[in-house]
């Protein structure tokens, strides 16, 4: 089983995510991505290829925490605080 990526597309706006979107289906047919909750789930061995796709596109590519849970949880106990902004 291949290991899984969360990532996250960058787009200036709607338009261009969704070419992103089209774009992807169009050179990867078999390639599904998977949304969730804004994020994506990629195998790992498509990344280079999103990412070829979403350059393309005039968009950038995120990668997303390992453990988005722990990270809401950490989010949660210890709220980011910015004082002097």
């Amino acid at each position: 089983m291949s290991q899984r990526l969360r990532v996250e597309i960058k787009a200036r706006d709607e338009f261009w995510r969704k070419d992103v979107l089209i774009e992807w289906e169009y050179r990867h047919p078999d390639w599904k991505l998977t949304c969730d909750d804004g994020w994506y789930l990629i195998d790992t061995e498509w990344f280079e290829s999103l990412k070829n796709v979403v350059t393309d596109c005039n968009s950038t590519i995120v990668l997303g925490p390992r453990d988005p849970g722990r990270r809401s949880l950490l989010t949660f106990l210890a709220p980011e605080t910015h004082p002097h902004r």
